[in-house]
């Protein structure tokens, strides 16, 4: 916000009794990481930031600091975060407390290269020399856990009951949490449309209305964030794994995408072009298919991503588009005309909204810079490997296409780029070290 009265700006708050502000950013993983500063002090932290560890990045979730560029090789400089009054709003599950996201610079002043938040408005502004932006609503899956001692790791699923797909109320929700939840992230001008319960036990989804690109990737952060934090206040935990649990099915994140022009006309769909759809958006659609394997290093970032996909998931398997057909990796809403959009369905929950979102654009601005056409759509119920190319089935051959997709990095930006990958090599090397029960429970009696 330029050329902002702070002072005035403190003065209201200080009105409507907040005395706190909250100023957060993402990490890599999508960790809301930030800092709580007493409002009497917000003049000063516009003016020179808050300084953080440039580490902080890239700390894995156990508290590991990932030997990333910028980090370690340089004895852990700082960066400094600076809050976007922009994104001002209020936490009502905290009292006293508005919220603010904090945009991340180096010690020189530039925009930090690794930061989700900046990789996403690189995207949007390469959009832009197109003469289009993307608009996009997101869709986030999660699941509730209440503790249990006798449980997994001293959890268990909240209203753990079978066959409570979109049923509404206590019957699915018996403490209301879904409705909470729901009011909560209204009042702090999210933009949530609906909520819901979803497929499994302890299963729900909130829906966000759409929005540009970053704006969009912010309120999902927020979202997420907001969901856990809510879930805490109640003795609850709320997880966004992609696959938390054998017996039951994974989380996704979704994405409603279509294009506007300069104007803010919705050019992803046209009247006269094949079923309905512009070249624009047969280009979009053909661009998340031609790099769907990259992007599934970003959009399943986590080595448990890949248990979620599979046959007969509703997750995606293979790299296809259809018409109104959930079992497409990219599916055509019915909606035309100003409505037009594809929903990316590749996406799990753990995904970092602002990376999420930066790379399907990234996708979306090669496919319509170079004119690319999309193949025929799928037709029936998908997951045969016969009729489309198989997304990748692990961390690692994901990142090793994403590597390799030099169109893509140069988009989203090398620095970034190589950094993510530093970040999840180390930790599928973590992984490949690690004793899991599966294996002590197969083993250790007969062998």
């Amino acid at each position: 916000m330029d050329n902002v009265d702070v002072s005035a700006v403190v003065a209201d708050l200080r009105a409507r009794g907040i005395d706190v502000i909250r100023a957060s950013y993402t990490d890599m993983i999508g960790t809301d990481r930030g800092r709580d500063v007493l409002i009497d002090e917000l003049q000063n932290v516009m003016g020179h930031g808050m300084a953080f560890c440039r580490a902080v990045f890239h700390t894995s979730p156990m508290g590991d600091v990932v030997p990333v560029q910028g980090g370690i090789e340089d004895g852990l400089p700082d960066i400094k975060a600076i809050p976007d009054l922009n994104t001002l709003t209020t936490m009502p599950w905290e009292d006293g407390v508005a919220w603010v996201i904090a945009d991340t610079f180096t010690h020189d002043g530039d925009p930090a290269p690794e930061s989700p938040r900046n990789v996403a408005r690189g995207v949007s502004d390469q959009l832009a020399t197109l003469g289009l932006s993307a608009v996009i609503g997101p869709e986030l899956e999660f699941y509730l856990m209440e503790p249990d001692p006798a449980g997994a790791n001293g959890m268990r699923r909240y209203a753990d009951v079978v066959g409570n797909v979109y049923v509404v109320g206590r019957k699915g929700d018996p403490r209301g949490i879904l409705l909470k939840m729901l009011r909560n992230l209204r009042d702090t001008g999210m933009q949530v449309t609906a909520a819901n319960h979803e497929f499994c036990p302890g299963q729900f989804e909130i829906n966000l209305n759409h929005s540009e690109l970053v704006d969009a990737a912010d309120r999902a952060f927020r979202m997420k964030s907001g969901v856990q934090e809510i879930a805490r206040h109640e003795g609850l935990e709320a997880t966004f794994m992609a696959k938390p649990f054998n017996d039951e099915g994974g989380s996704g994140f979704h994405l409603h995408l279509s294009l506007v022009d300069e104007k803010g006309t919705n050019v992803f769909g046209d009247a006269d072009g094949p079923d309905e759809l512009s070249a624009v958006g047969r280009s979009a659609i053909a661009g998340v298919l031609a790099h769907a394997p990259a992007l599934a290093a970003i959009l399943n970032p986590t080595i448990n991503s890949y248990k979620r996909f599979g046959p007969d998931t509703l997750a995606p398997w293979l790299i296809d588009w259809g018409l109104d057909n959930r079992s497409a990796m990219v599916r055509i809403p019915p909606e035309r005309g100003g409505a037009a959009r594809m929903e990316v369905r590749l996406g799990d929950a753990t995904a970092n909204p602002y990376l999420a979102m930066a790379a399907v654009g990234a996708a979306v601005y090669l496919g319509v810079r170079d004119k690319l056409e999309p193949p025929a759509a799928l037709e029936g119920y998908g997951y045969n490997p016969e009729n489309a190319p198989m997304l990748p089935q692990s961390l690692p051959e994901a990142l090793d296409a994403l590597e390799a997709d030099t169109e893509l990095v140069e988009v989203l930006g090398e620095f970034f780029v190589t950094s993510f990958l530093q970040y999840k090599r180390d930790e599928v090397e973590r992984f490949s070290r690690y004793i899991t029960d599966w294996e002590f429970r197969e083993y250790t009696y007969h062998l």
